[in-house]
């Protein structure tokens, strides 16, 4: 009898599990249980899973625009903090922005606000002050009537715009554009508009953030990284299962010649991330796997991503 409610209880276990399974297809063990049994211990969060670098033959004068593709191959709930960063960290004049997808977006509700909110899923665009220390004001941020902003210095002094944007499994272009020009202060700047176009063209508008300048050049390389985070709603995110494709850099409307691609899995120096994720080349795209927490060889800690690069997409003067 014994036997039987033993065998009994481990098919409820199973059934749960595959129910569980089925309903949420980026489940996988806690990041605790995971560690334990590979034995690793977990870094604090944020755990930058995975980086990529695009490296370019030269640096993009008169820029204008950046365009991302990413594919998200699964629905990911906003259970989880995963933030898809497709642009990891670019500089324009030795000014930096970045920007994404997350689960879940925070920040204040309004200028007037410093009340945190979080609307779950949503896009973001942020920028740090020239020297990162140097705090920058709401000044330099446009907020989209349902988004939310933020000036502080936690991560280095920034501000930034976040909105809500309910985005799933698909393919969307992630968008910095220059803007309108105005004179600040006997200084001219140019505001950059970020807006997320989905897999049927429906353009979504995330905000705007001021930059000091009216002719920039674009910095020799580009980044993207796919991250868990932790936010004061989920302090400790469980590690989604899921697949982020990234497509090759766009600027000024065209793919830019490159030297070569470089995956990078940080464990010490920052953002440290316990090791779940590969880089791999798909053709001209690269492509992150995120899954169990292993032990990698540390000699592929840093790794070449050999790209099959069509030349002739990438405009004449782009080419090496």
């Amino acid at each position: 009898m014994k036997s039987i409610l033993l065998t009994f209880a481990g098919l409820v276990m199973l059934t749960r599990m595959a129910c569980g399974a089925e309903s949420d297809p980026c489940q996988q063990p806690p990041p605790e249980e995971m560690a334990r049994a590979a034995g690793v211990s977990l870094p604090k969060l944020p755990w930058h899973v995975a980086n990529i670098w695009w490296n370019f033959e030269k640096p993009v004068e008169h820029f204008t625009s950046l365009e991302m593709e990413v594919t998200i191959d699964r629905d990911v709930s906003s259970d989880y903090n995963l933030y898809i960063s497709p642009v990891g960290i670019a500089e324009i004049n030795g000014l930096s922005f970045y920007g994404g997808l997350q689960t879940n977006i925070n920040g204040w509700a309004s200028k007037e606000s410093q009340e945190r909110v979080h609307r779950g899923k949503g896009a973001i665009f942020s920028r740090w002050s020239q020297d990162k220390k140097a705090p920058i004001g709401l000044g330099h941020v446009r907020v989209e009537a349902d988004g939310l902003c933020e000036s502080a210095g936690y991560e280095g002094e920034f501000c930034s715009v976040r909105r809500p944007f309910a985005w799933k499994a698909g393919t969307y272009t992630y968008m910095v554009t220059a803007g309108k020009q105005e004179t600040v202060d006997g200084k001219a700047c140019t505001w950059f508009d970020c807006r997320v176009k989905d897999a049927e063209g429906q353009l979504h508008d995330v905000g705007s953030l001021r930059f000091e300048g009216t002719d920039f050049t674009y910095w020799a390389k580009h980044s993207a990284f796919v991250e868990v985070y932790s936010t004061s709603k989920i302090p400790k995110s469980g590690i989604p299962k899921v697949s982020v494709t990234f497509g090759r850099p766009r600027i000024n409307g065209a793919e830019v010649a490159l030297k070569k691609v470089q995956a990078y899995y940080p464990d010490r120096g920052g953002p440290d991330s316990p090791d779940c994720a590969w880089i791999r080349a798909d053709g001209e795209r690269c492509v992150v796997e995120v899954g169990p927490i292993f032990k990698r060889d540390e000699s592929r800690r840093r790794h070449d991503v050999t790209l099959e690069v069509d030349t002739e997409k990438v405009s004449p003067d782009k080419k090496p």
